[in-house]
């Protein structure tokens, strides 16, 4: 038996094969039929099915096996003479190779489509950096500018979750106030979307939560990009940006449901938000929206990102501790948009792979697809895992980017389905 030079990998023969035995195959996962090129052999079909594979040896790692490779043939027993194994080619009519097949498939249409989603958030950055640029230039126009980006948003791709919590990147430009109006008006258009609200409402929901922190700009940037904790002066300040947003909502002509927005967006249905306290029966339906979305970002995109949670612990949060803050129907609403595990949510499964959501299951929230990360594959044979065709292993427990090992941040990176930073023209 040879010793292969990485530690704790032996190589054997294909015929010391058993149950027990924790294999690694090298080859390309598309050309054999198991979900990961790594596995603990547990019956005798998968390994005529590794035997069928043509390898004449096989790696495998005693500490992770519960036995001992069976003893190889005496070099004099007579050789039995087989025909040769089947080509991973003539096996792909099976179904496992279909299974594959078709994952990559919808892979690709995903990127190609999330590709389209870029150059259409690119748009609309630009678009969302105008009406930035004209708050006090050109006042009159901030209505038409802002309600024409909406107008385009609410016909397009970018209001279906599975796509756009790709693109919610958390700073763009040094600070992440702008980066967080949009990413509300997406979260919010969404619900609102789900909950099937008329077409209008939804463009008076993604106009105010574009604007819903208009009153931001009195505020000093020093006091709003602060990433540690303010002081009770520094909250206080901050607590006014909802009537100056008001003011200035008045001013540039503002519909009546959108200043309600940019007045509510603080408040809780229990009454204790601000700057009202108001409660329940007080509240527009259209800000108890923007309320939850406005929420969800700040966890996943705080000021300090060393605070950041993952899509699915602010979920958590959401409805474990902050439940009574929300409108329920919204909530509910909202987490089903998003789904349990939703999408550039990282994972590590039960057999100890690190893999980073890339398509949630509304049917089975708990079995996503996810893109799976293994050292030992380049990128470009990045492997795809369909959880619902995989039922010997499930998530264990979301990881946060932070505890991510440099290779594998780098891995999921290179192959753009991280929350890509987009490079965008800022002020």
């Amino acid at each position: 038996m040879e010793r292969s030079s990485e530690s704790q990998v032996n190589v054997i023969k294909t015929e010391q094969l058993c149950p027990g035995l924790h294999v690694h195959l090298e080859l390309p996962w598309t050309e054999h039929p198991f979900p990961f090129p790594s596995l603990t052999i547990s019956t005798a079909d998968q390994i005529a099915a590794i035997c069928a594979l043509g390898l004449t040896k096989i790696r495998y790692s005693p500490a992770k096996s519960a036995c001992q490779p069976l003893p190889e043939r005496e070099s004099d027993s007579p050789e039995v003479v087989s025909a040769e194994p089947p080509s991973p080619a003539a096996q792909a009519d099976g179904a496992p190779y279909q299974l594959k097949a078709a994952q990559i498939k919808r892979l690709a249409e995903q990127q190609a489509t999330l590709s389209a989603c870029e150059r259409e958030f690119i748009a609309l950055t630009r678009q969302m950096k105008a009406v930035r640029q004209n708050l006090f230039s050109q006042p009159g126009k901030i209505f038409e500018l802002a309600t024409e980006a909406v107008a385009e948003l609410a016909d397009s791709m970018l209001i279906d979750a599975e796509r756009s919590i790709h693109l919610m990147s958390d700073q763009v430009d040094g600070s992440n106030t702008f980066n967080h109006a949009l990413n509300v008006t997406l979260l919010s258009m969404m619900v609102g979307k789900e909950m099937h609200l008329p077409a209008e409402q939804i463009k008076l929901l993604g106009l105010g939560g574009l604007l819903h922190d208009l009153g931001q700009a009195e505020i000093p940037d020093a006091i709003k990009n602060k990433t540690e904790p303010w002081t009770a002066s520094e909250a206080a300040t901050m607590r006014k940006h909802c009537a100056w947003g008001v003011a200035l909502g008045k001013r540039l002509g503002l519909p009546a449901e959108v200043l309600l927005i940019i007045a509510q967006h603080h408040e809780h249905v229990d009454g204790s938000g601000y700057p009202g306290k108001l409660s329940s029966a007080q509240l527009s339906p259209l800000s108890r929206i923007v309320a939850v979305a406005e929420s969800y970002d700040q966890l996943c995109n705080p000021k300090n990102l060393a605070r950041a949670c993952t899509p699915h612990d602010a979920l958590a949060i959401i409805y474990a501790q902050k439940q009574k803050q929300f409108d329920e129907a919204v909530v509910t609403a909202f987490i089903r948009c998003l789904s349990v595990y939703p999408p550039g949510t990282i994972v590590q499964l039960s057999n100890e792979t690190l893999g980073l959501v890339i398509c949630a299951n509304s049917a089975q929230p708990l079995k996503p697809m996810l893109l799976v990360y293994d050292p030992e594959i380049a990128n470009s044979d990045a492997i795809v895992i369909d959880l619902e065709a995989a039922p010997a292993v499930s998530i264990s427990r979301t990881v946060r980017p932070q505890e991510l090992p440099i290779e594998a941040s780098r891995f999921f990176l290179a192959n753009r389905l991280m929350s890509p930073k987009l490079e965008v023209e800022t002020a």
